[in-house]
């Protein structure tokens, strides 16, 4: 049965688009069918990770007002046949985006998919309701700073209430995504630890993304971190993440702390 996921917090620059594209690709390569989709209307970013811009022709918007059919909009990834993007438009406004349209869409790409992974614009505007409106699943991603995680505290509170399965008395499960953690900052206490953020936040841990170069190169590459380097510290760690979506029971492992250039110094001398 195909599942709604959408990717979601309140701030920006926590890395819900590489998220996106991280455990989309991880889903695709165990063999599910994937379609990620923009939500994130005037912005569009999902392409570029994805090194998909030049293949834009048609998008969301589009779709929406029966400019493009779904087929057409609908852009395959060229290194994994069972990963798919639904573009969001660049030169248009959020609000071109409708619930009724949102929902068709939706309930189209549920007979052609096994995910429909949502990418959601920050905040808690009309963009961010419609891409959590029709989601069965939630992954929440935050940064280990205060800020990021009362903003992630705020979307809890959205997915509980704003969501089609909430106003049914129902719920949508949620997972915690912690990004751009550092065990040796979070020691000295320069950001949350995951027991104060999982304290705060009280949400079933999905997976912890050290602070890495590698997400980094990948994006700039046009490719997913699971795919760009699968050995990388946080393409397992993104892996082990979309393993536990499909339901295998994997511990969650906060990241080594990573040596500093004295550190590495000290220790090719000692040895």
């Amino acid at each position: 049965m195909a599942k709604v996921l959408v990717v979601t917090s309140g701030k920006g620059g926590v890395g819900k688009t590489t998220s996106t594209a991280a455990l989309g690709a991880a889903l695709a390569q165990m063999g599910e069918k994937v379609v990620v989709v923009d939500f994130d209307v005037g912005l569009r970013n999902l392409d570029l990770v994805l090194g998909a811009e030049r293949r834009v022709v048609f998008d969301f918007i589009n779709v929406v007002q029966g400019i493009a059919n779904l087929s057409q909009a609908l852009i395959r990834d060229k290194r994994l046949e069972n990963l798919w993007l639904l573009p969001a438009s660049q030169t248009r406004d959020k609000d071109a985006l409708t619930e009724e349209g949102v929902g068709r869409i939706i309930a189209e790409l549920r007979t052609k998919f096994d995910w429909i992974i949502c990418d959601s614009p920050a905040g808690i505007e009309r963009g961010a309701i419609l891409a959590m409106r029709f989601a069965d699943e939630a992954v929440v991603v935050t940064n280990p700073e205060v800020s990021s995680v009362r903003d992630s505290d705020r979307i809890i509170g959205m997915l509980d209430s704003k969501t089609a399965k909430a106003e049914k008395g129902e719920q949508v499960q949620k997972h915690l995504l912690i990004t751009r953690y550092d065990t040796g900052r979070a020691a000295r206490g320069e950001m949350l630890s995951i027991n104060d953020v999982t304290d705060i936040l009280a949400t079933e841990m999905l997976g912890i993304i050290p602070e890495s170069q590698d997400v980094l190169r990948a994006s700039n590459v046009g490719m997913p971190v699971t795919l760009n380097d699968a050995n990388s510290v946080p393409a397992r760690a993104y892996t082990d993440a979309a393993r536990r979506l499909m339901g295998a029971t994997i511990p969650v492992l906060v990241p080594a702390a990573r040596k500093g250039l004295m550190d590495r110094l000290l220790g090719r001398r000692a040895a």
